[in-house]
């Protein structure tokens, strides 16, 4: 079958091959109605060519014959001629057939042969149309290239000129004066906005010349007449207005500060004259200067001067010391001391000084405080004085960085050129004072005035009153530790046999000390200060070993006891008021209390109730080492001391509570005394009952007249005062 298959197909071939052949001949339509009857014009072709046969079945006759279907056909003894004739009897038939088929399209493949011939025209003059547009594109193109080159060298040529224009533009508004501006500068006042605003244009206008004249640019020769005849017109109107302005500082009762303010709306004069004209402007400043520096140092001297006369007439003098006896005889020209030297220990009320509403509160006015004859202490003075310092060279300081366009270094001394006379007359001024000051507190509280009013300082950025302020402590400082080291050798040098009748109430040079102390200490806590805190020491030990010498004056150990107490009690309770609960002085003097109340207690239990303190002692000595049996022989003692207790304690508490009543000035510490004696006898009785609870005393009959515990603690509260 395949076989002849491959035989049919190459009969079609044929077939095709001779229809095209026919075509390309053009012998003419084919007229066909059946077509069977008529003779095929074949022409020339040799369809009987066995060569052309062979050349296509030779190919395939040695597969054909691997073929499955001839192998079977061969196995089977089919006739192979046959079967030949009838395949070639099919093979003719369908070349008939495909015949007719070509016979029936004849017309429609004539027509597309004509619409190819007509295309392959079409396609021919297109094709000569592109040849043209190609010639013309391609002398289009070097047209172009040459107006880009053109153009590229027109953009060249346009950046150059532009950017010439813009350098000779503003060559040219740089160098050319306006008529506005001559007209400005030369007829409307300094103070009209528009002279300002064409000072600036005449400033940027001199700068621009003097630029150009340094690249060597000839035109600015035609300008530079008129621009230096408008800058010395500009400078001759600014130093005028500039130096009245100065001028009317120096006018009586003028306020300075408002025409200074309103020189800053100006400030630009100034800048001008320093880059135009610097002679005239050193010259203002000069003046500018010797003006303020004069006020100032006037200013400040009168209102120091007025300000001292509002000062207490009666001040600490060098004898005005902690340890100097009030009783001490003078001599009759002797000159009079303080009405009470106890003032100038005391705090009081001076410490708000130092408080942030009072420290920044308005200065004092002398002729209002002489009219209403008030007066002050000296660190109210000092720190009026130097809170108007503060103010006034805060403000200085300021407006000299702005107008005069100085800062750091340059500026610290044109501040100084302004200020330095009246800082150098404060500073001796305070010198001079404080050679004859004795009052510790007040020189203290100027010392903490500075140091605020220099964090004030830093707080406005204004570093050029620190050196000023390093000045001033380095006066108080010295003169502080000197005061409170006469204090101190003050009361190391008292001899308390020189002080007259011996008291046990606290004595004053102690509460001089705690009043002194307190008030120190509790300005001391504001900013802390470690040389403070150790010549309060120093006069801590001194006061101490004061009142232990004085305390020996006494002849008994009670009344010692009595004098240590009251005193000790006094200096806690004012230290307690004004410094912290913890400071070291507190704890130091509340140590010292409770040792000094502890052994008066046992001192004022011992005449009463001795004999029984003694006997639970030694017997609870001889249980502890156990001895107990030798308490046998104590039953009459026992007995005694039992009866005895029973019949006069109670008397005994009473005297007791009025002895410490009448001995000690301060009643809640008597009441404290009282119950810790108390408290103590009561421990005692208790401690006495637990040793006739031993075996060799517990048959006692004594023991039935023990007073219960209970019943005495509550008879013992009867006697607790109560404040």
């Amino acid at each position: 079958m395949a076989a002849a298959a491959t035989m049919a197909a190459a009969a079609r071939e044929l077939v095709l091959r001779a229809g095209a052949s026919d075509m390309e001949e053009e012998e003419g339509p084919l007229v066909g109605g059946s077509g069977l009857q008529e003779p095929l014009q074949l022409g020339e072709l040799d369809i009987t060519s066995d060569e052309f046969i062979l050349d296509e079945v030779d190919v395939h006759i040695q597969a054909n014959l691997e073929d499955e279907l001839v192998k079977e056909a061969l196995k089977t003894g089919v006739d192979l001629r046959h079967y030949s004739k009838q395949v070639e009897l099919e093979l003719q038939q369908i070349e008939q057939k495909s015949i007719r088929d070509y016979i029936q399209e004849s017309e429609n493949i004539a027509s597309l042969h004509n619409q190819i011939t007509a295309c392959d025209a079409v396609l021919e003059r297109m094709e000569q149309m592109l040849g043209a547009f190609q010639s013309d594109l391609s002398s289009i193109s070097s047209e172009i290239r040459t107006l880009q080159e053109q153009s590229g060298a027109m953009n060249i040529r346009l950046r150059n000129r532009q950017a010439v224009r813009g350098k000779l533009g503003e060559l040219v508004d740089g160098l050319v004066v306006p008529s506005a501006l001559v007209t400005a500068i030369l007829e409307a006042p300094v103070t009209e906005p528009r002279f300002l605003e064409q000072l600036q244009e005449l400033d940027a206008k001199a700068a621009a010349v003097r630029e150009q004249e340094a690249r060597g640019t000839a035109a600015c020769a035609d300008v530079r007449g008129v621009l230096d005849r408008l800058r010395i017109k500009a400078v001759t109107k600014i130093r005028e207005f500039i130096l009245q302005k100065i001028y009317s500082f120096r006018k009586p009762m003028t306020n300075y500060q408002i025409p200074q303010t309103a020189l800053l709306k100006y400030r630009f004069f100034y800048q001008f004259l320093l880059g135009n004209e610097r002679a005239t402007a050193k010259e203002i400043r000069d003046e500018y200067v010797e003006t303020l520096s004069k006020i100032y140092l006037s200013y400040f001297r009168s209102y120091l001067g007025r300000l001292m006369k509002v000062q207490y007439e009666e001040v600490a003098e060098k004898d005005d010391l902690m340890g100097v006896e009030d009783t001490a005889k003078k001599g009759f020209f002797s000159k009079p001391s303080l009405r009470s030297r106890n003032t100038i220990f005391t705090l009081g009320t001076r410490g708000a000084v130092i408080s942030p509403t009072e420290l920044e509160a308005p200065i004092l006015v002398p002729h209002t405080a002489q009219r209403g004859e008030q007066r002050y202490p000296f660190e109210a003075l000092f720190r009026s004085q130097h809170y108007a310092l503060l103010d006034n060279s805060c403000r200085e300081y300021l407006f000299i960085c702005e107008f005069f366009v100085v800062s750091g270094p340059a500026a610290h001394d044109l501040f100084h050129a302004v200020m330095g006379r009246t800082l150098a007359m404060t500073l001796k001024h305070l010198e001079s004072y404080l050679a004859d000051c004795y009052d510790a507190i007040a020189v203290f509280l100027c010392i903490h005035i500075v140091l605020r009013f220099r964090n004030i300082a830093a707080k406005r950025d204004v570093p050029a009153l620190d050196r000023y302020w390093e000045q001033v402590l380095a006066l108080l400082w010295p003169r502080f530790e000197l005061i409170l080291e006469m204090n101190v050798q003050s009361v190391r040098s008292t001899d308390p046999q020189r002080l007259g009748g011996l008291d046990t109430r606290p004595h004053y040079i102690t509460r001089r000390y705690a009043e002194f102390s307190s008030a120190l200490v509790s300005i001391n806590q504001t900013i802390p200060n470690e040389r403070t805190l150790q010549l309060l020491g120093q006069l801590q030990v001194e006061v101490e070993n004061f009142v232990l010498r004085v305390a020996a004056e006494f002849s008994s150990r009670k009344e010692q006891l009595v004098f240590l107490i009251n005193n000790y009690d006094m200096m806690l309770g004012v230290l307690m008021e004004r410094a912290a609960d913890d400071s070291k002085e507190v704890e130091s003097f509340q140590q010292l209390l409770n040792a000094r109340t502890q052994e008066f207690i046992e001192e004022l239990l011992s005449p009463p109730f001795g004999g029984l303190m003694a006997f639970v002692k030694e017997a609870e000595g001889l249980i502890e080492r156990g001895q107990a049996e030798r308490l046998r022989g104590e039953e009459a003692r026992v007995t005694q001391l039992i009866r005895g207790f029973g019949s006069s304690w109670k008397a005994s508490v009473e005297s007791l509570s009025q002895d410490v009543m009448r001995s000690f000035t301060n009643f809640r510490n008597g009441t404290s005394i009282i119950q810790g004696a108390l408290t103590q006898l009561i421990q005692l009785y208790h401690r006495f009952h637990r040793v006739l609870a031993q075996p060799q005393l517990r048959a006692l009959p004594a023991r039935a007249e023990l007073i219960n515990i209970h019943h005495l603690m509550v008879e013992l509260k009867k006697h607790k005062p109560n404040f």
